[in-house]
């Protein structure tokens, strides 16, 4: 009963707050896209401290040393919303490939747009892989941080893997280190569930995968990688 309550109070004070962030984000419609990047990540540590405060839910980031500065792929796990805010704060100028819908969102689509977060239509096949390397060629030239979820949408912990071709056509495309993340969020924070359990969410970042690799390779070794350590992040938990 207790977690319901909890839920339920963080719940409403998640989307006022992000009610009240769009308001206060509004002036960034007139500033440099930077701007709104700085002021997600004062939203996702305002998100962080509400899950610690309510619900219990901690966070552990480990191998935060492995994160190298620059142009950057960032591949991490996804199993819950969690992860879309929280990696923010831990890279400079982070970028998310996201489905294109959620640009079409009022507020939140336009301050995406704002961030110039790249959109990719999963419907258009090799057009969307072209169009999301040519975007990404240009974010990583300016040195920012490519985040992905290479298995394009949220699974449940210890649900099998299912990685997509585009991360390993876009490693290849574009020459730069791939940056793995593993992690458990989803026991804390389930897709399709309001419930949020107490514990402690810990994120690793692995090793970077220099470039140069067979997209199969690469792909593989991506692969074993994040699912290794994510299982036994959940194992620990």
């Amino acid at each position: 009963m207790l977690i319901i309550v909890r839920s339920i109070l963080f719940n409403v004070l998640f989307y006022l707050s992000l009610l009240l962030y769009f308001i206060a984000a509004l002036p960034t419609f007139f500033m440099p896209y930077r701007a709104i990047i700085e002021f997600a990540k004062v939203w996702a540590r305002t998100n962080l401290w509400l899950l610690k405060a309510i619900c219990g839910i901690d966070v552990k980031f480990s191998g935060v040393e492995n994160i190298p500065p620059g142009p950057l792929i960032v591949a991490a796990k996804h199993q819950s919303i969690w992860e879309t805010f929280a990696l923010l704060p831990l890279f400079a100028d982070p970028v998310f490939i996201v489905k294109r819908e959620l640009m079409w969102i009022p507020f939140f689509g336009w301050y995406m747009r704002k961030g110039c977060m790249i959109p990719i239509d999963r419907l258009a096949g090799r057009q969307a892989l072209t169009r999301m390397t040519n975007r990404a060629r240009l974010d990583l030239a300016r040195g920012r941080q490519i985040i992905i979820f290479p298995e394009g949408t949220r699974r449940a912990p210890g649900a099998p893997p299912s990685y997509k071709s585009g991360i390993a056509h876009l490693y290849a495309e574009t020459g730069v280190r791939c940056l793995p993340v593993a992690l458990n969020s989803g026991l804390f924070w389930a897709r399709r569930s309001f419930k949020r359990y107490p514990g402690t969410v810990r994120v690793e970042f692995l090793d970077p995968i220099p470039p140069g690799f067979d997209r199969d390779v690469f792909l593989g070794r991506l692969e074993h990688d994040i699912e290794t350590a994510s299982a036994r992040l959940i194992a620990e938990a």
